[in-house]
């Protein structure tokens, strides 16, 4: 059996990527290696079968810095996100591998299945409820969508849809009105577990849509969580696009993105020497500080794509019990006045 271990530092949505090219190795090639991992996200890898703790020292491991090369091609061929690994990976070792599912390859065990939400833990009954991310990345600017536009879709489901927000200490995530607040309040683990009970995901392109994807749904009904992705026209949606998720793009409309996605990061230079900074890497069609492509998209179409999946009968909305618990379950979240959570620096 060869001995792999297999290394990636980029962010925790490439590493989601990297676990589903690890399970179709391990799938189409059984019994022909073993795997080891060295990234910054091993709460991602709890209780995966696949993975074998390995020494970099032992001889006859052989450490593999993977990378997915096929994202250049993204725009003009017919991949998405999952096929990257898996590509560079099967070219390495000499073999074929070929995604078996359309998502990555988290596990939550039965034990944390039998654990309260933090949701519960607040609102004392199970009620259900989506996640909602409202920023992002200082340097990937050009992923933010309005404050003010995630702010009009809370309020368009008040009573009828629990939003609780999340987002990572540090990171500029305006606070919504009307939501539990978890902002910095979540380490990646606890994610991965607040997702597993979600009925839903609202997002930028992010970790949580690969997340919303990759993490079983509580109960198996349905089978896929809704996910509706703010996305605008920076990356292809075929690249970024899971099937049951609403993902609304601008490609196409823009000259800008008329051939695929722009790939650009920021709106405006931070002045830190990065390659995105160059002027001819920025964004080159802003609009109030958003780019285009976002402030194309309004909040009544992300509203219209949320209530689609109830319409069709996938979820429902609260019930009155449920709606009584939401509301005392979002004052008992908000941030106290020695511990409040700090707006974001205006963009640009």
């Amino acid at each position: 059996m060869r001995k792999l271990i297999l290394r990636n530092f980029l962010s925790p949505g490439d590493i989601v990527m990297l676990t589903a090219a690890v399970r179709d190795l391990h799938r189409q090639h059984p019994g022909k290696f073993l795997t080891d991992v060295r990234t910054p996200c091993p709460q991602l890898w709890e209780g995966n079968p696949c993975i074998t703790p390995l020494d970099e020292e032992a001889p006859d491991v052989e450490a593999i810095d993977c990378h997915y090369p096929l994202v250049h091609e993204s725009n003009h061929t017919p991949h998405h996100f999952i096929h990257g690994f898996a590509q560079f990976l099967g070219a390495h070792l000499g073999v074929d591998i070929r995604p078996s599912e359309f998502k990555g390859d988290l596990h939550v065990s039965d034990l944390e299945k039998s654990w309260f939400s933090q949701v519960r833990e607040i609102a004392g009954e199970d009620v259900p409820f989506w996640i909602v991310v409202s920023g992002g990345k200082y340097d990937f600017t050009c992923k933010w969508w309005d404050p003010a536009r995630w702010q009009q879709v809370v309020d368009r489901f008040r009573d009828r849809i629990l939003f609780v927000q999340v987002g990572e200490e540090g990171h500029p995530h305006p606070p919504l009105e009307g939501t539990i607040n978890l902002l910095g309040k979540t380490d990646l683990r606890q994610l991965v577990r607040l997702v597993y009970h979600a009925q839903g995901v609202l997002t930028p392109v992010s970790l949580l849509m690969h997340l919303a994807a990759a993490v079983e749904m509580k109960g198996g009904r349905p089978k896929n969580r809704p996910c509706v992705v703010v996305a605008g026209g920076r990356e292809p949606p075929h690249w970024e696009a899971y099937p049951h998720h609403q993902f609304i793009h601008t490609n196409g409309a823009l000259l800008c993105c008329d051939d695929g996605g722009c790939w650009k990061s920021r709106v405006v230079a931070l002045g830190d020497g990065a390659e995105s900074d160059k002027p001819e890497n920025l964004c080159v069609d802003v609009v109030g500080g958003l780019p285009r492509c976002m402030d194309m998209i309004p909040a009544a179409e992300v509203v219209r794509r949320i209530e689609l999946y109830f319409q069709g009968g996938a979820i429902r909305y609260l019930t009155p019990h449920e709606r009584d618990l939401a509301r005392s379950a979002i004052l008992a979240s908000r941030p106290s006045a020695d511990n409040s959570v700090a707006a974001p620096r205006a963009m640009g």
